[in-house]
């Protein structure tokens, strides 16, 4: 069977999967972004996000993740939701208002390689859901199904930028698609808009500075210096993206595992009253319970005095 029916195939998976987009690209080394890397983790733009420092030639290069690599399917999964929060004393991202992505998105890749193989044959490959070294936002813009944003994120011209990002790398060869160029122009919104100034300039973002690392990521106590300029986000943030003008395009997703749950619309006094027990219990399959029950209750507090 020819390349070009192989990569029909793959794109046709992707489509009767749910996934909005998906591009294509060989699997090589990313030379362009190794010395970005590099200098972002001289920098310690990273934080305390040590795991940054692990494996940076498998963040480079696929073929040391799979055998014999040849392509790398980058996927999309629309999160953006319906219904926003009615309360923001406490505010969540939106990609936590329903089940924790790693696990719906994880086993639509195991049935994608699965019906990959049912079609093709012996295709071996790995699937990756922001749970191993790689950079999923250069394979994304490498692949043109967007291109990375002055905030980071990969944007889309049809869609804006509320996706889960996903990769497969598997040892077929199939046509690679060609990037697309950048559509920021002049716009600096995402810029003058976060609220602790984590993009230090277009395209670089300190993530020692980012409310969704002091969030989430971040183990010990909020640096006093972010005081009264967290805008209640509890969770994560989504101001960049918010104000981001290519977001008008963002359309509701079609997943009901991603449905808004009700706590995402608890009061200020409902999150307080929250116990361990309850927080195991309620955020059991949620992305919240990364952060931990004591991470929560720090955040909710820090956040507080600006209620």
């Amino acid at each position: 069977m020819s390349i070009s029916k192989h990569t029909q195939q793959v794109k046709k998976i992707a489509k009767q999967l749910g996934f909005d987009f998906c591009g294509i690209s060989k699997s090589e080394f990313l030379e362009e972004e190794a010395p970005r890397l590099e200098k972002w983790l001289r920098e310690n733009k990273h934080g305390d996000m040590a795991y940054m420092e692990n494996y940076f030639d498998k963040r480079l290069n696929p073929n040391m993740l799979v055998e014999d690599a040849k392509s790398v399917v980058t996927l999309l999964y629309n999160y953006f939701p319906e219904l926003e929060q009615s309360n923001s004393e406490i505010k969540i991202s939106k990609y936590a208002y329903g089940e924790d992505y790693h696990h719906v998105i994880k086993d639509k890749l195991k049935l994608f390689l699965e019906l990959l193989k049912q079609e093709i044959g012996d295709v071996n490959g790995r699937a990756f859901v922001d749970s191993a070294p790689v950079l999923e936002k250069a394979w994304a813009a490498k692949s043109g199904v967007g291109w990375v944003g002055k905030n980071s994120n990969l944007i889309t011209k049809e869609n804006g930028s509320f996706f889960f990002l996903a990769e497969l790398i598997i040892d077929l060869e199939l046509e690679a698609d060609a990037p697309i160029k950048d559509y920021c122009g002049t716009c600096t919104k995402c810029i003058d808009a976060c609220p602790t100034e984590a993009i230090v300039a277009p395209y670089v973002v300190d993530g020692s500075k980012c409310i969704s690392y002091l969030t989430i990521e971040l183990k010990n106590e909020i640096p006093k210096s972010f005081s009264g300029k967290m805008d209640n986000w509890a969770f994560g943030c989504d101001v960049c993206q918010d104000v981001c003008p290519w977001n008008r395009f963002s359309k509701p997703h079609s997943e009901p595992l991603f449905r808004k749950k009700t706590f995402i619309d608890y009061s200020s006094t409902d999150w307080d009253e929250i116990t361990e027990e309850t927080f195991k219990i309620i955020f059991k399959n949620s992305p919240i319970k990364r952060t931990k029950f004591n991470g929560l209750k720090r955040n909710i507090k820090f956040i507080k005095p600006i209620k």
